[in-house]
């Protein structure tokens, strides 16, 4: 994974750099604050972050939250306060792990595949909603046309329903389209 690092100590970036490209990660933009961060993250597009708590100029869940706005990544939360409040800031502003300092070298690569999996876990779950949203307004747009060719032109719901699938398979266009069409020529806007 590409990622990057938002932590205003020096040596903990050094380490987390250290540990993350022994693991296999490409480290690809550092920041000392919340501001950087989100420069960088901008830049460089980086696959996960991992951002301090604490920073100058922006703190790190504002940094994160800024970042989530403009592209969803997994990140990281690593901080040296384990205050609930903090964390409950963490959550609501999008992010998808924590991890305590001192960390220990074993805890970050399981902090990051747990934020990955859970990223990927929410764009599935959005993917679906947006497909079942779809369907259901198709569903309604079919449901609507049949009504109305049965009103207008006298047809039974089956001659209704055959009229539509035969128009969609003689154009070529999805039924929903010429669902649509069909309530465009009934109901005047």
């Amino acid at each position: 994974m590409r990622i990057l690092i938002a932590e205003d100590e020096t040596i903990i970036r050094l380490d987390l750099r250290g540990v993350l490209e022994r693991s296999g990660h490409e480290v690809v933009a550092e920041a000392r604050d919340g501001r950087e961060a989100i420069d960088l993250a901008r830049e460089h597009e980086p696959d996960l972050a991992i951002m301090d708590v604490k920073m100058p100029n922006v703190d790190g869940i504002d940094a994160a939250r800024a970042i989530l706005e403009e592209r969803p990544i997994p990140i990281v939360i690593l901080t040296a306060f384990g205050q609930p409040e903090l964390v409950e800031r963490a959550v609501e502003a999008g992010a998808y792990s924590y991890l305590v300092k001192p960390f220990r070298e074993q805890d970050i690569v399981p902090a990051i595949e747990t934020a990955r999996a859970r990223h990927e876990e929410l764009v599935a779950a959005r993917a679906e909603a947006d497909t079942l949203s779809e369907a259901l307004v198709a569903r309604k747009a079919i449901e609507r046309a049949k009504g109305l060719l049965m009103e207008k032109e006298k047809l039974t719901e089956s001659e209704a329903f055959g009229r539509l699938r035969k128009a969609s398979q003689v154009s070529g266009r999805p039924l929903r389209v010429i669902a649509e069409a069909v309530i465009d020529t009934f109901v005047p806007s």
